[in-house]
């Protein structure tokens, strides 16, 4: 089985494949050059590893919450890669595959910045290695965010760049997990999708939809 998965929705482009049983990574920052190199990195990836496009078996996806732009050139990507080639899709959110960069036992909450003093964020328990996710994926001001976090939790994300000291501050115990933590890892999309597969909870092109939490008057509107 073959397994193809992509993140954008961060400044880093995080790209992985699985290939029955191994698994490689390529997790690279861009900043905003993620529309030009994405397609690039495929090909470079795929034809490094001898495949032709039509080997892969599951395309799999990072859905966001993050960058509205960058969210939207993966799933461009993978929807077009998913119909033209007739494969199954896997979406699966970026703070799940966050949240999968802590190995620690406990309490993970990873927090990535939103702009406008926002903070996309959700709660989860590592336990025996299995992770489990026990909120919903949320757009909150750092003042609710500080009411939401437990005591002792682990935080990683790139909203500690603005919030750090307010994070140490106002949760009791808290760990700030190290800049390394931060981002997507390519591995985790391929964990992730392992898991949909094997629930058979994979999906199509046209099903394939992005996880926006911003309101809808704050998202782009189609004129007639």
């Amino acid at each position: 089985m073959k397994i193809l998965g992509i993140d954008t929705s961060t400044k880093f482009l995080c790209l992985s494949v699985y290939d029955d049983g191994k698994i490689y990574e390529y997790n690279i920052e861009l900043e905003k050059k993620h529309s030009k190199l994405l397609l690039l990195a495929v090909k470079k990836v795929i034809e490094a590893l001898n495949w032709d496009i039509a080997d892969i078996d599951y395309f799999a996806c990072g859905v966001g919450p993050g960058s509205f732009t960058g969210v939207r050139i993966g799933i461009t990507a993978i929807k077009g890669l998913s119909y033209c080639l007739e494969k199954p899709v896997l979406g699966i959110s970026t703070l799940d595959i966050l949240a999968g960069n802590a190995l620690r036992e406990g309490i993970i909450v990873p927090a990535i910045d939103a702009k406008r003093s926002l903070i996309y964020c959700g709660i989860y328990r590592n336990s025996n290695g299995i992770l489990k996710r026990l909120s919903p994926y949320m757009l909150l001001p750092k003042e609710e965010f500080l009411k939401k976090v437990k005591p002792n939790s682990a935080i990683l994300g790139d909203a500690i760049t603005l919030y750090k000291e307010e994070f140490l501050k106002g949760i009791k115990g808290v760990t700030i997990l190290d800049k390394d933590y931060w981002y997507p890892q390519g591995r985790n999309i391929i964990h992730f999708a392992l898991q949909l597969i094997k629930e058979k909870k994979f999906s199509n092109a046209f099903n394939l939809k992005p996880i926006y939490l911003y309101p809808k008057e704050c998202q782009i509107k189609q004129f007639k």
